[in-house]
């Protein structure tokens, strides 16, 4: 089942308590947002974020008190979670809350995943890892019993026995051309954060590429991008929060191999709001906010996550609400 037209709430728990984060996705779904997608953190990306719960212990507690759908935006397999975990993680949101629940997988970052004290590999590898965490999740979401000896994940005679009637569909967070055709050539849908145009479409086209060589049709493979944007009453004060609260989203290199809260603090001091340029919408005009999205529409996302980077987030809910959301344009299913 194809699911277009949908504007979602970005719950980040580097930032946020968890009641909170349940209370504004609760008030995102009263103002027009169709889903969430929330982030799976050790560590938030600076201590001043000052948060980073277990988002699984969450997820049930969103699924019982609202109608969302919803999902990981992204887990990474292969380090603090083995992919049997996963899978068995998500077949019991799914089994719970049929038709809600997706999987965002991803290929993980060293802020996250150092914690479990073993050599951190480089990008090629880890995306070995995470190729073979999917295969063995897919093949656990079958209810048989799963033997897997990989390269790098080994599963022991394991079967999952709380199953949903139709497995969780499995979406993966890519920024390249060969993870792109990869992931759709393996799994049901694609996830990515605003970067250029021709970048994208270039993702798109590799992704459609891969779908199509599995026989699939890509026109019913989900679409999800992630943007961050500073949405505050003044421009002055949309720029003063984006540095402030998300000096991350000004860093314009690879952040995969970064350690510690800590480091990145460091790093934040370099940061000046011209970094934020083409990297994080910073507005207080809220027609500014419809125009972003409406690009992303226009591109081909059915799907799209917003973080406003600020602690006002209830203000940007309901701005969104009113006046972002009834007014995209989205094409015709």
């Amino acid at each position: 089942m194809k699911h277009t037209g949908t504007v979602g709430y970005a719950a980040m728990f580097e930032q946020f308590h968890p009641t909170d984060l349940l209370e504004y996705s609760q008030l995102a779904e009263k103002n027009g947002f169709g889903s969430v997608m929330a982030s799976d953190h050790f560590h938030p990306w600076t201590p001043e974020q000052g948060q980073s719960a277990f988002v699984w212990s969450w997820l049930g507690a969103l699924g019982a008190t609202t109608e969302l759908r919803f999902g990981t935006g992204v887990t990474p397999p292969g380090f603090r979670y083995h992919p049997a975990i996963i899978a068995q993680g998500a077949a019991t949101l799914e089994a719970m809350y049929p038709g809600r629940f997706w999987l965002g997988l991803g290929a993980g970052e060293a802020l996250n995943e150092h914690i479990v004290g073993e050599y951190w590999p480089e990008a090629p590898t880890r995306l070995r890892i995470l190729m073979e965490s999917i295969e063995v999740i897919n093949r656990l979401f079958t209810g048989k019993k799963v033997k897997y000896a990989g390269e790098h994940i080994k599963l022991e005679s394991a079967r999952l026995y709380t199953l949903p009637e139709t497995p969780p569909p499995v979406y993966v967070a890519t920024a390249g051309p060969i993870q792109s055709k990869r992931t759709g050539k393996f799994c049901d849908g694609i996830i990515t954060v605003g970067a250029a145009d021709e970048k994208i479409k270039m993702l798109m086209e590799k992704f459609e590429e891969g779908a199509r060589e599995a026989d699939k049709d890509p026109s019913g493979m989900p679409r999800m991008i992630q943007l961050h944007i500073s949405y505050a009453d003044s421009q002055q004060a949309a720029e003063e929060q984006a540095v402030r609260e998300w000096p991350n989203g000004g860093m314009p290199f690879p952040k995969g191999d970064i350690r510690n809260p800590e480091d990145f603090q460091a790093m934040a001091k370099q940061v000046s709001i011209e970094h934020f340029k083409n990297r994080v919408l910073t507005s207080a005009d809220i027609e500014e906010h419809l125009a972003h999205l409406q690009h992303y529409v226009d591109l081909g996302f059915d799907e799209i996550y917003v973080h406003n980077v600020g602690r006002n987030q209830e203000e940007f809910i309901r701005a969104y609400g009113e006046s972002v959301i009834p007014k995209l344009r989205w094409p015709e299913s």
